[in-house]
């Protein structure tokens, strides 16, 4: 008789788990995921897909607008918010059975249920059942952070609201300054909502490079969006279907949704880790791992956002897959989190890898940049004011680009072929020497010859 039930007990059916699983199972592992919600997580219900889906959507009006520059005449146009949703109900349920037989598939089981540690072996379902595991996987995510409670709290939506209005707002408040606030931002600016951001620091996009934080605020004003920095939301009162959102400066703003996106949270409360002696880490409240994905117990692992360590899906599916080959298929892996590329999916798109100038600067003695603005070829024609921002942060001593910053159209898109670049170590004199794609805007990277800055930190005396 097998001394566990199964060889890996996953908790969460989210990108990160469902990697982690199929993997595994591959392996020969006997597998069971255990998913309360729905497969997929957050990515594919309620984060990336849904909302990439919503952006799309938004750029339409832009589209339309931009058409009369190069001879369209287009009539009268409509939208309708039901369709949008319906349409993208449709597809997140496509991609959830894909999830889901994936992992069957695989030979892996899936509970839907939700799943509790009751020690370091021992899964409870809640459906009673006990389950018990030779190793078990934590990859259960995280959740909207709504912060201090204010009065009116309960009258404020999430991002995982915003995917399931009824209609589209005219007017909206969103307080928070980060990529889920200024993706949102545009999304129903894009589709004609009024919309006001705020935000309790001096500029959006905190810890992203300062030349990126006020190129996206300047721009996203350019169309129409209201950012009001310096302060935060202080109560919100509901008059019938409208709102009166109160701000710390004592302004008020009036609305038909407010909405909240100032972070996110582990999803590691009621998970029984403290009778399974699972540690969480005091500095950023998700499970403490080490290298490996290991938690304070050596047969339990934790991958994706509930570690908080870097909160994408890219990187839980590269965590997952390494706990698998580590301990199923005996070939150990450690993911790199250094140099891994990001996008702001705002209006414009933010895509960026590696250092900041700040970063760099602090790390280096000698930093060269080189940066530029532009207007791209299409606003020529469409009269649209908007400018593209293109910066490279070069190690002055090796010569060696530590970062990338790019701000307009296709930025994600550049920033994932760019990032090969930087992850392989490339030199800016190899950059120099790659010959430009003419007429695109990634052809500057290529082309910029002259430092616009060059910083020598002093030695200490």
């Amino acid at each position: 008789m097998a001394e566990f039930d199964v060889d890996l007990f996953v908790i969460g059916g989210g990108s990160g788990g469902v990697r982690a699983a199929r993997i595994a199972a591959n392996y020969g592992a006997k597998v069971m995921v255990a998913e309360e919600y729905r497969m997929g997580g957050t990515c594919v219900i309620r984060g990336c897909v849904p909302k990439k889906l919503f952006v799309i959507g938004s750029h339409v009006h832009q589209e339309i607008e931009d058409a009369a520059g190069f001879g369209w005449s287009i009539g009268q146009v409509s939208f309708d918010w039901a369709t949008l949703v319906a349409n993208k109900d449709k597809e997140i349920a496509r991609l959830e059975g894909a999830y889901t037989s994936n992992v069957e598939k695989s030979g892996a089981r899936i509970v839907k249920t939700r799943a509790v540690l009751e020690d370091a072996h021992t899964v409870r379902l809640a459906t009673g059942e006990k389950v018990t595991a030779k190793y078990i996987l934590i990859a259960t995510g995280g959740a909207p952070n709504h912060g201090p409670a204010v009065p009116g709290i309960e009258h404020v939506i999430s991002s995982n609201e915003a995917f399931h209005l009824k209609e589209l707002p005219k007017r909206i408040v969103i307080q928070g300054g980060g990529y889920i606030a200024l993706e949102f931002a545009g999304i129903f600016a894009g589709f004609g909502s009024d919309v006001t951001v705020v935000y309790r620091g001096d500029n959006i996009l905190r810890g992203f490079d300062e030349d990126v934080r006020k190129h996206v605020r300047a721009e996203m004003e350019k169309r129409g969006i209201t950012i009001i920095t310096g302060c935060t939301v202080a109560k919100i009162d509901k008059h019938g279907r409208d709102f009166t959102t109160h701000l710390s400066s004592g302004s008020s703003i009036a609305s038909d949704q407010v909405m909240f996106a100032i972070g996110r949270h582990p999803n590691v409360r009621g998970l029984g880790l403290e009778a399974a002696g699972v540690a969480i880490n005091p500095a950023n409240g998700g499970i403490q791992v080490d290298g490996w994905s290991k938690t304070s117990v050596d047969n339990i692992y934790a991958v994706g956002d509930v570690t908080h360590r870097t909160n994408l899906t890219p990187v839980a599916i590269r965590e997952g897959h390494a706990f698998a080959d580590t301990v199923f298929g005996k070939r150990p892996v450690q993911v790199d989190h250094a140099t891994i590329p990001t996008a702001v999916f705002s209006q414009p798109e933010v895509g960026t890898v590696g250092l900041t100038e700040e970063e760099a600067r602090a790390q280096y003695s000698h930093v060269d940049i080189y940066k530029t603005d532009f207007r791209p070829i299409k606003a020529t024609m469409s009269g649209r004011d908007t400018r593209v921002l293109m910066k490279l942060v070069v190690d002055g001593s090796s010569d060696r680009v530590l970062g990338c910053h790019i701000v307009g159209d296709a930025a994600a898109e550049i920033t994932q072929a760019v990032a090969i670049a930087v992850k392989m170590k490339a030199t800016k004199a190899d950059f120099d020497a790659t010959v430009a794609l003419h007429p695109t805007a990634s052809e500057e990277l290529v082309t910029m010859r002259t430092p616009t800055a060059r910083h020598v930190r002093q030695a200490a005396e």
